[in-house]
């Protein structure tokens, strides 16, 4: 068995053709074509490094801490397959995986492939910043002078990316065709590709922008911030052309990835899974971004394609059964012959790609750490927030202490003390750290926003414009949502937070 997993990062499926998008994105097709496609997959944990422990471990992050590395005890896919003999191979650009918040993800694979130069990598070095040229140069919501936050580097960087052959994606896919030329007559591997495109900041070789004209006239503007709606109707459509412009440039590398699999023939012997974390919000809903608002469709509910060489008699076909990022771990296990532990929560998407079953789950939770709990059952999207964000006692569970960029702080960990584990820490205990309120994880850029539960009917209302209340369906969906948190053994004091029944 071969497989390439495929992994973009800040997707929104509503910028794909083949999820009835309008931006043309004919190899996205290509691959729909031959792939069974999932129209019901929503994410799990938010945002990028708890996305990836969900991929890795086929369970929920954001129930018992925020953004930080693999544990000690969890079970990740590419170190299970190695046991069993599957050499697995990471190409990323992803710069997150090597600061502290990421850091033992990318040593679970056999060998990995670092591609520099995405949004803040500290890696293009000027010790004095042309800062008056940067601000003549970028809008002034883009432009930063100072090192303390991210876009100065962001901004550094891009004085190194002139060509299309600089690119960090182009990148990315060159290393993984590479791996292709040199081992693809091999078995028993897994490549997994992945591009920190279409992330912000929105930046693309200019073939790909010049196709989409706006009536902007002003500096580069590309790199939204986490917050509402402030730009003007210029402004926005620049920021959209922008991010278009980007999917565009992820469109033709995959294009590359699929020309190889026709050239080798690779279609019958290597399975894809392409993917992505989450969406982005471009306005809609009057927000730019993630994090902050409330987990919208637009953010939650992405794109999966799935091929295998066994399943060729079912490209083309649409799975509408319920999916989520949790299952990813053991679908992959699932193709190579092995079964997760009993820790991981996620189930395999075979049966639903082979048309064996019509579902594997009948909810779905998806979040942020200290966030809402939100949940779907394929119809229905429920937001539940705390009655009040901040009274609730709030903990971070781990024995790896690490925000996205720092390790926590001493004075977080002062008060941490011993706790005694969950069901899937295999005996070990875990720092149990109150999670203080200025603390330095996600969402920040202004910390949550529009903190109201409310209930929408997807197949009625599928913007989620018009909050409905149905007590029925809401009490429905809160025992469904005990039902998984007591089986991911959450906190008690998230059953209290939330208002919710942890007895069973």
């Amino acid at each position: 068995m071969k497989l390439v997993f495929v992994l973009f990062d800040s997707l929104n499926r509503r910028a794909l053709s083949s999820y009835g998008g309008s931006l043309s994105t004919p190899n996205f097709e290509r691959l729909a074509e031959k792939s069974i496609v999932f129209d019901s997959h929503y994410v799990g944990s938010l945002p990028c490094m708890p996305a990836r422990r969900d991929f890795h471990t086929g369970r929920l992050n954001f129930l018992h801490r925020s953004w930080g590395p693999l544990e000690p005890f969890d079970e990740s896919f590419p170190a299970r397959l190695k046991d069993r003999g599957v050499y697995s191979h990471l190409v990323s650009d992803h710069y997150h995986y090597f600061e502290d918040g990421g850091a033992t993800f990318h040593t679970r694979y056999t060998t990995w492939d670092f591609i520099r130069g995405q949004e803040s990598d500290p890696w293009t070095a000027m010790v004095k910043p042309t800062l008056d040229r940067f601000r003549e140069l970028y809008h002034g919501e883009q432009f930063e002078n100072s090192r303390n936050g991210h876009r100065l580097q962001g901004m550094i960087n891009r004085t190194a990316i002139v060509e299309e052959a600089d690119f960090p994606c182009v990148q990315c896919f060159d290393s993984a065709l590479r791996f292709l030329d040199a081992n693809s007559a091999e078995d028993s591997w897994l490549l997994h590709l992945e591009a920190f495109d279409p992330h912000e900041p929105f930046v693309a070789p200019e073939r790909f922008r010049d196709k989409l004209a706006t009536d902007y006239e002003g500096p580069i503007l590309d790199w939204p911030r986490y917050r509402p709606v402030e730009e003007d109707a210029a402004e926005v459509a620049e920021l959209q052309a922008n991010y278009a412009a980007l999917v565009s440039l992820c469109d033709d590398q995959l294009g590359r990835l699929l020309d190889a699999f026709d050239e080798r023939n690779l279609w019958d012997d290597t399975a894809i899974i392409m993917t992505t974390d989450h969406g982005f919000m471009l306005s809609e809903h009057d927000w730019w971004a993630k994090n902050r608002m409330p987990c919208y469709n637009e953010i939650s509910n992405v794109p999966f394609f799935l091929y295998h060489p066994d399943l060729k008699s079912r490209a083309g076909n649409r799975v509408t059964g319920l999916s989520q990022a949790i299952d990813v771990m053991p679908t992959i296990l699932d193709m190579f012959g092995a079964l997760p532990s009993s820790a991981t929560q996620g189930t395999s998407l075979m049966p639903l790609a082979s048309g064996q079953a019509d579902h594997v789950r009948d909810v779905a939770l998806y979040g942020i750490f200290a966030g809402a709990i939100n949940a779907t059952d394929g119809r229905y999207t429920y937001f539940r927030y705390p009655e009040n964000m901040e009274t609730h006692d709030l903990y971070e569970y781990t024995l790896m202490p690490m925000h996205n960029r720092s390790l926590f702080e001493a004075r977080e960990l002062r008060q941490a003390t011993l706790y005694g584990g969950f069901d899937f820490t295999d005996g070990v205990p875990l720092l149990k750290v109150p999670a203080l309120a200025d603390a330095k994880r996600s969402p920040r850029q202004g910390g949550f926003a529009d903190t109201e539960t409310v209930l929408y009917d997807l197949l009625r209302d599928p913007g989620q414009k018009n909050p409905i209340q149905l007590p029925e369906i809401e009490a429905r969906l809160c025992r469904l949502i005990a039902r998984e948190m007591i089986a991911h053994d959450a906190p008690a004091e998230l059953f209290q937070r939330f208002a919710l029944s942890g007895d069973g």
